[in-house]
């Protein structure tokens, strides 16, 4: 039986998280984190997830690892919905899928070797018959991601920043997944080792067949390493598209300032900025309407009066908004 073309279908999901208050504790709203996100990844290609701090990008992430149980929606991985399993259930697909968080000094366990933090996993898994096969399997794996046998006997406080994340890289491999999640892996080294660790994450991918989820806030990053890109504002999709398609022709006003506001190295190449006017409504009162519209400028009734909903605006280009406009196109228009 041929595997579908999509190794994850994510469906109308949503977190909510609940406030607690008064003497009883009963709730009294909601932290809305995500709220009804809906968005695929094809087998084999690299998707990236992209938008402001505190847009949801990590709870997306960690409620399709079941690492948070999802409020509802469907998380279809492989042709099965995860979102409803049981724990107990979940085990064939924690081998699956795998994550490598952004802090790999938090996410390693200090007291674990990194022999022992490579061959556990193995184990929970059934994947190794013996210590020593276990052993000759993670000296491939650390050779696998730039570092030498002699570092297994090691602790993650013997290594730098750089070492340490391609030890969760190594880590992460160790079950011989098909998706992993990279929930913003360079965003705490130096420039000159994010490159290695996204050549490093690129070669990988081409050896091993692996799918990525990349989830970053670092556009020149998302651009490098995605096929797709999907951008998030307030907990919600509001684009996907080919990369080099949001890049040259962006059609919601959200993605038009991310880009336009992303640092070049020529100043003289930089095009208007499309600034954003106000801050991010809160998570828990979000605006009737488009949640976008009380920083858009070229919000109208409409839009305080009707939520858009994602649709197809071009062949494979979806956008969350009222009005389909072509921003590379307008602002070639008033360059003349």
């Amino acid at each position: 039986m041929s595997k579908p073309d999509n190794i994850l279908e994510v469906r109308d999901l949503y977190k909510w998280f609940p406030i607690k208050g008064g003497l009883l504790g009963r709730t009294e709203g909601y932290v809305k984190a995500v709220d009804g996100v809906s968005f695929e990844v094809k087998r084999g290609e690299t998707l990236g997830l992209v938008g402001e701090s505190g847009c949801g990008k990590t709870t997306v992430a960690r409620t399709l690892m079941r690492l948070t149980n999802p409020t509802k929606g469907a998380i279809v991985f492989d042709g099965v919905d995860i979102a409803p399993m049981k724990n107990r259930n979940l085990k064939p697909y924690r081998r699956k899928m795998q994550v490598v968080f952004q802090d790999p000094y938090a996410s390693l366990d200090p007291r674990q070797s990194v022999r022992s933090t490579l061959t556990e996993p193995m184990r929970i898994h059934h994947l190794v018959d013996s210590r020593a096969e276990a052993d000759r399997a993670a000296e491939k794996l650390i050779d696998l991601v730039g570092l030498n046998p002699d570092h297994l006997a090691r602790f993650p406080h013997e290594f730098s920043g750089g070492q340490r994340q391609r030890i969760a890289i190594a880590r992460a491999l160790a079950v011989e997944p098909e998706f992993v999640i990279l929930d913003e892996p360079t965003s705490s080294l130096d420039v000159s080792v994010q490159a290695q660790i996204l050549n490093l994450l690129k070669d990988l991918q081409s050896e091993l067949s692996l799918t990525f989820l990349f989830i970053s806030h670092n556009l020149s990053v998302i651009r490098y390493m995605c096929h797709r890109i999907a951008v998030m504002y307030l907990g919600r999709v509001v684009e996907v598209a080919d990369s080099t398609e949001v890049y040259e022709s962006p059609r919601h006003p959200y993605t038009n300032a991310l880009l336009s506001s992303a640092p070049i190295p020529d100043p003289h190449m930089r095009k208007n900025i499309a600034a954003l006017q106000g801050d991010v409504p809160s998570p828990i009162d979000i605006p009737p309407g488009c949640r976008f519209r009380p920083r858009c400028p070229f919000a109208t009734q409409k839009c305080v009066e009707v939520a858009p909903v994602l649709r197809e605006a071009s062949a494979g280009h979806w956008v969350e908004c009222h009005y389909n406009i072509d921003y590379a196109k307008k602002q070639a228009v008033e360059a003349r």
